[in-house]
């Protein structure tokens, strides 16, 4: 068992943050890198990207947004309750070099996973400058975080009701614009991430993406996470997550993540009835 002990709600409840102990993945986890996670014993596998880690502590830190049944029985833990199984950690971690000018770009809950592999580029002397963004400001996460792991913070709403009224592609033309920009790393909503890569093709910056197609196994024998990049199909979970961003099929991806949501959605709602009953 893997107990929980912190738990933070934000976005009015909608995105939890629960920091697990689990030493050993504590250890060995890099930026990048995921967990596959199960609430009890008939609970569903959900792998979900590390925001953060602790080895000294021994713990490991997830932040996800309650959008069907399995999540809702993420929230329902609380502090001293322990997640039945936490696997990991899994996927390639992300492949860090000092190259000069970075750019980090995230969206949505995507921001819990850029974190750490913007503040590891930033450690190894990266000059990094991070766009985030949300689609008002009571719903973005880890400001004060991504502040501290960067050089340079720009946030973006939807409804400008905080920092740059518009999306974060904007903000990201200017900064491309100014120039001298080695790498980006877009990790979000997969029209976003879709769209800061066509961007950056224009510009012909390297761009890497972090990928979240459905997941079963997360060691590769199942075949559900398979993405199309560059014409051949990759696993998200030993060839991922992190790929190229200007050879994803995003379209593709796209579809098949609406494969099973009105499944999801009446789970949900009956899982909702039950429990409020």
């Amino acid at each position: 068992m893997f107990n929980i002990v912190r738990r933070e709600e934000m976005s009015g409840g909608t995105v939890i943050l629960n920091e697990i102990e689990a030493p050993l993945i504590a250890r060995k986890a890099k930026p990048g890198q995921f967990v596959i996670l199960k609430a009890g014993e008939d609970g569903e596998r959900i792998p979900l990207t590390m925001a953060d880690t602790d080895p000294d502590k021994g713990t490991i830190t997830i932040i996800y947004m309650v959008v069907g049944k399995s999540t809702a029985l993420f929230k329902d833990l609380k502090v001293g309750d322990a997640y039945m199984d936490v696997i990991g950690p899994l996927g390639k971690a992300t492949h860090l070099e000092k190259v000069g000018k970075v750019v980090c770009v995230g969206g949505g809950t995507g921001i819990a996973v850029l974190h750490p592999i913007t503040r590891a580029l930033k450690e190894i002397g990266n000059h990094v400058t991070a766009i985030v963004g949300a689609r008002s400001k009571d719903i973005l996460i880890l400001e004060e975080q991504m502040k501290a792991a960067s050089n340079e913070l720009r946030i973006c709403t939807d409804d400008g009701s905080y920092g740059h009224h518009g999306f974060v592609t904007e903000v990201l033309k200017e900064v491309l614009e100014a120039g001298d920009v080695k790498l980006v790393v877009a990790i979000g909503p997969v029209p976003m991430m879709k769209f800061v890569s066509k961007m950056t093709a224009e510009y012909n910056v390297p761009t890497m993406v972090s990928l979240n197609p459905i997941m079963v196994d997360g060691t590769g024998m199942c075949g559900g996470c398979r993405v199309s990049v560059g014409g051949e199909t990759k696993f998200a979970c030993v060839d991922g997550p992190e790929f190229d961003g200007h050879k994803v099929d995003y379209d593709e991806l796209m579809l098949r993540l609406q494969a099973y949501c009105e499944d999801e959605k009446k789970c949900f709602e009956d899982y909702c009835t039950i429990r409020d009953a």
